[in-house]
């Protein structure tokens, strides 16, 4: 569907389709994937390492050969928990992801390890998804709402001058920041202990500017970009509940049909809030966001999220109206759009851009 004929709320699917590879161990994917590496290696020897400034006035390679030098002990979450190895390590309930273990971290077995909770590996965005999305959410200071173990949190500082990850679990962001270190980034990240609903409305409080005058000097922070990735609810949202945590979601039968094979997600399944709520949230501290959903979720709710603020805006608009004193400009015809993300041929999330994030946008930016 070309750009100038979208209509209504909902602008569209575009697809990325992102070759897939298998991590088995003897099979023509692994042997496809070991090939690749070597084939990066190999440019990357017939190029200069780029260089990155310091605070200092020093620079670093930014190079991975170059990451020991840059590491951070007291950073090393090595042991807090497992680095796997081989299948046999691993927890039978992990086994399907630990074979993708290379899609989720390119560098997962570069020293000291890449490290996963038990949460973070069926909730880690696949890396070459997370690159995706960091190229579209391209700026200067970007909010990972939810980072987790820090898939998305290291993609975003390959292309944001800064990174806020913010996680309720401090062994999680131990585990991101360990990771970020691993990939050359920790530098370019803050790494915050706390809830995300807890966080915005406490900057929600905060005034635009600071009072030089006042001896608080504290003042609300601009975030270009929030990324919100929340929890769908764990493995068993393709099923349609929340509750059933045996449904999870088998590769052999997502690859299978055509059909739809999952009830519809709704975003009332999001946590910790009803997704409508978040969405609302996250609007009032910038209208560019980046809404990574499920793929079985109902399009027609992720339309409704702009429809229901429409009507939010409209609202408040009729009270101005009546308000001479108050003067606002017209509500904008606002789009979303929505990015498949397929690896193969595998239909792995939806992203939902809003505001300056969604072509022909731009000037919301």
């Amino acid at each position: 569907m070309g750009k100038n004929k979208r209509k209504g709320g909902l602008t569209g699917v575009s697809r990325f389709l992102f070759q897939s590879m298998k991590a088995d161990e003897g099979s023509e994917g692994s042997q496809a994937l070991e090939k690749a590496k070597e084939s990066t290696a190999e440019k990357a020897d017939d190029h200069p390492a780029k260089k990155r400034k310091m605070n200092d006035g020093s620079s670093y390679a930014e190079n991975v050969d170059d990451t020991k030098t840059r590491w951070v002990e007291k950073y090393d979450a090595t042991g807090l928990v497992p680095h796997y190895t081989e299948a046999s390590q691993v927890p039978q309930h992990l086994q399907k992801y630990f074979s993708q273990r290379e899609r989720f971290f390119s560098l997962y077995s570069t020293a000291p390890g890449c490290l996963l909770d038990e949460e973070g590996w069926y909730s880690v965005t696949p890396e070459l998804l997370a690159d995706q999305i960091a190229e579209r959410c391209r700026c200067d200071t970007i909010l990972d709402a939810f980072c987790g173990v820090g898939g998305n949190a290291i993609a975003f500082a390959k292309t944001c001058q800064r990174v806020v990850a913010l996680d309720t679990s401090p062994t999680r962001l131990a585990l991101a920041r360990h990771n970020a270190q691993i990939y050359g980034v920790a530098d370019r990240i803050e790494f915050v202990l706390t809830d995300y609903i807890s966080f915005v409305r406490s900057q929600m409080t905060l005034p635009s500017h600071s009072n030089p005058e006042s001896d608080d000097h504290q003042e609300r922070r601009k975030f270009d970009v929030v990324f919100l990735s929340p929890p769908w609810g764990g493995p068993s949202y393709l099923s349609g509940s929340t509750d059933d945590v045996s449904a999870l979601d088998n590769d052999k039968d997502i690859a299978s049909s055509q059909a739809p094979e999952h009830p519809s997600y709704s975003l009332s399944s999001i946590r910790p809030i009803h997704g409508t709520e978040l969405f609302d949230l996250t609007r009032k501290i910038t209208k560019n966001v980046a809404y990574y959903l499920p793929r079985n979720t109902r399009l027609e709710e992720i339309s409704e999220l702009l429809s229901q603020e429409r009507k939010r805006s409209s609202g408040q608009s009729l009270k101005q109206k009546n308000n001479p004193a108050v003067q606002s400009a017209p509500p904008v015809e606002e789009k979303v759009e929505v990015e498949e993300e397929w690896m193969g041929n595998k239909l792995k999330a939806l992203t939902c851009y809003f505001g300056g994030l969604v072509s022909g946008q731009e000037g919301m930016f």
